[in-house]
């Protein structure tokens, strides 16, 4: 019997309930309430983001798929297309680290083979509470190590990403993976089940309780005192057994035999049957009693709702099944017809002699509410004055940074992942972008993920805009043209007004910005509730950007550090010296310390005229200037490197405060490193452009920075002990105690 309780145990409202029964006509039964509690989720059905989702720009004349299917798409030349999409598993990652962004990294790449495209990279972004914290060691520890053990396995590299610690991401991390494959255009699949009479196979993994209710209770609730109750929650992955089950499909992909594909991830067998029934069309019958089980005894409510990972579910072509058994044996998957395709449009399900479900795909695909949630405009308090005194040396401040959390080196998470499986990488993580060629073309693509809380909570609309804008800047800094993104957005609850403004208010800034600079939204994910006991984390959008290179050989791509000693160094672009949102503020205890002023235009006129100077083969080094503002991006350039390279620059004194100049993280900018042979000619582009280039002196060979303003010096620093501090500073940090993380 379907009782008050059992309805709200769903994660329904009685509201929507009584909407379930009016679309049946009747009551469901438990298996059918189930399957509504699944797809009726914000996980799946987006119930609360579609009004507002609807506002980004998806299409330009490269974009071959937009939103709605498993990934975006978009054209890159050469009859190929790059697939890719960024998802969630902020929960599952809380409740168990270490299994649930390995099964992150799984879902991900499932979504991209299941569109016929081989994978070809990974990045993630890592969000954890401050490291003095034990929890957030343990937590960190578990995540980069289930990352790494799956992608590593999977043999698909993690190229790149990027890190914040703040205290709101405590007890909510958000762990957000993105993926890229190749697939030629004509060999696109799509989860469109058009044809009624074809038979439905289910290939992979074996099926079990776990991840029974991952949608509707894990990941679209908040949290409280309960979280560790949630643990059978969480998926358990198998990497062999996703790198079997990938190369079986793309095979009976590239064979021909396929006529739809869906990954069984969030809500399982419910939401892959009925998705691809109603993009299509089409009805659905499943035989539950034929579904692959892993233990005995799994009941028709539970095989539906199991969140069990590394499985497919396949539409196959007429006549096809001999074939496709014939390819999977071979790869020892297992497999099982379950069903076919029908022309009424319902979902009905079989177990044994008796039928268990019946229900209309459309209602339960789309028959959810869509609500338009109350907002409530927020703004944190703000501090009118800055309440610390501005640094006379900067020696201190950079020792400081170097051995901090917020800046300390990645290559305790990154040498942990295999970033040149695949042999496709050309810049490998620490530089503003990734870069992988693409075999058997003279094409590159640029990959970046970028998105900082701290600023859209100050300012959701200008920090949506520059979420969008240094994802785009990074790209650019190799001298990849910024093609589509693709984003993650990552919020507390939506029953809370001020939560929805910060949402619109950022899906509004990120619009802005892709339309001001040609950038279409191809694909996404939003994951709401990511909240405890109230608490909300940051607004948090990431932005993966991907870029394009039409040719490797037109130029050399520049890099992050400093090359040639003797190169002129340049800022180049604009910086608004203001310290709100910055990290340099935060670390005094501030965040609101006034307006983010933020001009998109001329970002656009920045990236083209850098862009255009790279292409040109002018510049050596090229990083931009982002978390620590222009004084972290010159000793960042140094860090990177080898050797003895450093500089000695001079610094106009700026108008008004030097930490507000050199601290502040507005900015459309970026530091390069360029032959004095090319100095003139870039000087006079820029001045064409209407972009600032200013010349503060060379890269030298003597490992120290020098940096003066005027005639006064406030940072002289030697390279190598610091670059040492800095390349273990946040091991150290985790090794604060033994960390010993069981998987």
């Amino acid at each position: 019997m379907i009782t008050t309780d059992v309805i709200l145990a769903h994660n329904l409202t009685l509201e929507e309930y009584d909407r379930i029964v009016q679309l049946l006509g009747r009551a469901p039964n438990l298996v059918e309430l189930g399957m509504f509690s699944a797809l009726w989720s914000e996980h799946c059905s987006y119930k609360s983001s579609k009004v507002h989702l609807r506002r980004f720009p998806t299409e330009a004349p490269w974009v071959v798929q937009g939103p709605g299917e498993n990934a975006g798409v978009i054209d890159i030349g050469h009859g190929l297309t790059a697939v890719f999409k960024i998802e969630s598993h902020n929960h599952p990652s809380f409740v168990e680290p270490f299994q649930g962004a390995a099964t992150g990294v799984g879902g991900i790449l499932r979504d991209v083979f299941a569109m016929g495209a081989r994978p070809i990279a990974l990045m993630d972004a890592l969000r954890f509470g401050p490291l003095d914290v034990v929890r957030n060691r343990l937590i960190m520890h578990g995540v980069v190590a289930g990352i790494a053990h799956y992608g590593n396995c999977v043999g698909v590299p993690t190229v790149g990403g990027d890190v914040y610690f703040e205290p709101c991401y405590s007890t909510n991390p958000l762990v957000n993976v993105f993926c890229l494959g190749i697939a030629p255009r004509d060999r696109l699949h799509f989860a469109r089940a058009r044809h009624p009479g074809r038979s439905i196979l289910y290939v992979g993994a074996e099926t079990g309780r776990d991840g029974i209710h991952g949608a509707n209770i894990l990941a679209s609730r908040a949290f409280d005192e309960t979280a560790e109750a949630k643990r059978p929650s969480v998926q358990i992955g198998d990497p062999f057994m996703e790198k079997i089950l990938m190369e079986a499909c793309l095979e009976l992909m590239q064979a021909g035999l396929v006529e739809a594909v869906q990954d069984m991830g969030a809500a399982g067998l419910t939401s892959s049957s009925a998705e691809m029934a109603a993009r299509g069309g089409c009805g659905v019958v499943l035989f539950l009693d034929r579904v692959p089980l892993r233990e005995p005894g799994l009941t028709p409510y539970e095989i539906m709702l199991s969140e069990s990972q590394e499985r497919m579910l396949l539409i196959l072509k007429e006549g096809a099944e001999a074939a496709a058994e014939a390819i999977l044996r071979r790869w020892g998957v297992a497999f099982a017809v379950v069903g076919h395709l029908t022309d009424d449009g319902r979902l009905r399900l079989r177990w044994h002699d008796e039928w268990v479900a019946d229900v209309p795909v459309a209602a339960l695909v789309s028959g959810h509410p869509v609500y338009d949630r109350p907002q409530r405009p927020y703004t944190p308090p703000r501090t009118e004055t800055v309440p610390w005194e501005e640094p006379s040396d900067l020696n201190d401040v950079v020792r400081t940074w170097i051995a901090s959390e917020d800046f300390a080196s990645r290559r305790w998470i990154y040498r942990q992942y295999d970033h040149t499986v695949q042999i496709n990488t050309v810049r490998r993580p620490g530089h503003d972008a990734a870069v992988l060629r693409v075999k058997g073309t003279p094409v590159a693509l640029a990959m970046s993920v970028d998105g900082n809380g701290r600023l859209c909570y100050v300012d959701p609309f200008v920090g949506g805009l520059m979420a969008v804008a240094e994802a785009a800047r990074n790209v650019t800094a190799v001298g990849a043209r910024p093609m589509a993104l693709t984003d993650c957005l990552n919020f507390g609850s939506p029953e809370n007004p001020p939560v929805m403004w910060q949402f619109r208010q950022v899906i509004e800034g990120m619009r802005e910005a892709c339309l001001a600079l040609g950038v279409p939204v191809v694909s996404g994910n939003v994951s709401f509730y990511n909240e405890t006991e109230g608490r909300p984390v940051y607004p948090t959008p990431v932005v993966g950007m991907v870029g394009l290179i039409e040719d490797m050989d037109a130029f050399p791509v520049p890099v992050a550090h400093w090359t040639h000693v003797g190169d002129a160094v340049y800022r180049v672009g604009r910086i608004v010296p203001v310290l709100t949102g910055s990290t340099w503020a935060r670390q005094h205890g501030v965040l609101n310390l006034g307006p983010l002023p933020f001009d998109i235009e001329y970002e656009v006129r920045f990236q083209e005229a850098l862009r255009q100077a790279i292409r040109r083969e002018w510049l050596h080094t090229v990083h931009d200037v982002s978390d620590g503002g222009l004084l972290w991006a010159l000793v960042e350039a140094s860090l990177l490197g080898e050797g003895d390279l450093g500089w000695d620059l001079v610094l106009d004194p700026p108008d008004g405060r030097l930490d507000a100049f050199l601290c502040s993280e507005v900015a459309s900018a970026a530091v390069v490193a360029l032959p004095e042979a090319h100095r003139r000619a870039f000087e006079a582009a820029m001045d064409r452009a209407g972009i600032e280039a200013r010349y503060l002196g060379r890269v030298t060979d003597d490992g120290r920075l020098r940096l003066r303003v005027g005639r006064t010096t406030l940072l002289r620093l030697a390279v190598r002990p610091w670059r040492r501090r800095w390349l273990r500073a946040l091991e150290d940090r985790l090794r604060l105690d033994t960390v010993v993380y069981a998987r």
